[in-house]
């Protein structure tokens, strides 16, 4: 059973010192399996809890430093801005003090993660409090109290010295992926991997677990529950990514995202107008007025025939058409682009096609249509030039 006590000054002297063990240091003990020596927990099958694990193997040939290899990884926001070591501490739900002798070990990430999963007993004075609160601190730097991190649960040190999915080297650490295989694969090609599906826009929205990808060898039941996982690449591309997933979500609400250039808020029309006005507020929004069906500027006849923007100001500024086109910056790009792409018949962006087939999917909407009708994809395009020219 744990046991919680205090440790009298001549008790403290034979601590050793680097332990740096205050006056009025409170001590839990948990009462449990005898410790394993690092050659039994090597050959160990699977560690028996979380706080047995095996610390001081490193898999040889693994790609890390001298020393022992740690058990938990957090992201660290500051200082360290990056994926490092953690440490696992827990307190008391009730009054949060380091009090709290629990009435068994965690054995698993669940019992960590999930709150309420293990009890114990408050010792603090006066505090009823019987919920053990588990949190994790960066590990290679000094926190104060309130300084903890998010823990990655995913990522692993490669102690089966298993090749990476991606590069095949074996490093460590390593994502390891909850489907029935556990694929494997590197920080580094992680990366570049969320990149990639983050530039596709193929990244999947889910009803509870949010704007997240499965695992990259295509396996079932396997999204990545935890979305702090996608902090690891970077601040810039985490933003791009927040960014998408809220874009997404509006769409999956009947949204659309504004058209105009640079734009791309998200909004949330209301009646059955096909008038939308990106409204200007709050810094953001750009004011202009669009079709929600065919998002062109907003016009009274059918979609395809454009009609000036009925709130536009009046344009008393007139520049030549033959000059304005010989002082294009971009002028040959411009044309290459009109002549090598299509408009998405869903959010009207210009998509190039440089392989495959025909059926194509709008990287911004998610749209499918066919390269060679320009209309939704359909079961007759399949049939007559999925991988052809032909009509």
């Amino acid at each position: 059973m744990p046991m919680g006590f205090m440790l009298t000054p001549s008790q403290q002297e034979v601590i050793p010192k680097d332990c740096q063990l205050g006056q009025q240091t409170v001590i839990h003990a948990i009462s449990g399996l005898p410790q394993l020596s690092v050659d039994a927990r090597s050959s160990a099958a699977a560690p028996r809890s979380l706080s047995d694990v095996q610390l001081n193997v490193r898999p040889e040939g693994a790609d890390t430093a001298a020393g022992s290899l740690p058990s938990y990884f957090v992201f660290c926001k500051r200082p360290c801005k990056a994926v490092r070591p953690g440490k696992l501490r827990v307190r008391c739900g009730t009054c949060r003090q380091t009090t709290l002798t629990l009435s068994r070990d965690p054995n698993c990430w669940e019992d960590v993660l999930v709150p309420g999963k293990i009890q114990g007993r408050c010792l603090s004075r006066g505090c009823p409090g019987t919920v053990a609160e588990f949190y994790f601190k960066c590990a290679d730097h000094h926190t104060s109290e309130d300084d903890t991190s998010v823990a990655l649960p995913l990522v692993k040190s490669n102690t089966q010295s298993v090749d990476c999915l991606g590069c095949t080297d074996v490093r460590t650490p390593v994502m390891v992926f909850e489907c029935a295989d556990g694929h494997v694969m590197c920080l580094d090609c992680f990366a570049r991997y969320c990149v990639t599906k983050l530039n596709d826009r193929q990244f999947v929205q889910h009803a509870s677990l949010g704007y997240t990808l499965p695992c990259p060898g295509g396996c079932d039941n396997s999204l990545i529950k935890e979305v702090h996982h996608f902090r690891m690449l970077g601040d810039e591309q985490y933003d791009r990514y927040q960014r998408f997933g809220a874009e997404e979500c509006v769409l999956q609400m009947g949204g659309v995202l504004c058209p105009g250039r640079g734009c791309g808020v998200g909004l949330l029309p209301e009646g059955s107008s096909n008038m939308v006005e990106c409204v200007r507020q709050a810094g953001s929004g750009c004011g202009f007025v669009f079709c929600k069906l065919c998002k062109e500027a907003y016009h009274n006849g059918p979609c395809g025939q454009t009609a000036p923007q009925p709130s536009a100001p009046a344009n008393n500024y007139r520049v030549d058409r033959d000059r304005a086109r010989r002082a294009r910056w971009e002028r040959r790009t411009a044309a290459t682009i009109e002549r090598t792409t299509k408009a998405c018949p869903g959010c009207k962006v210009r998509t190039e096609k440089n392989d495959g087939c025909m059926h194509m999917t709008c990287p911004r909407c998610g749209f499918h249509w066919c390269w060679l009708c320009e209309r939704e994809w359909g079961r007759n395009c399949q049939d007559r030039h999925w991988f052809g020219e032909g009509r």
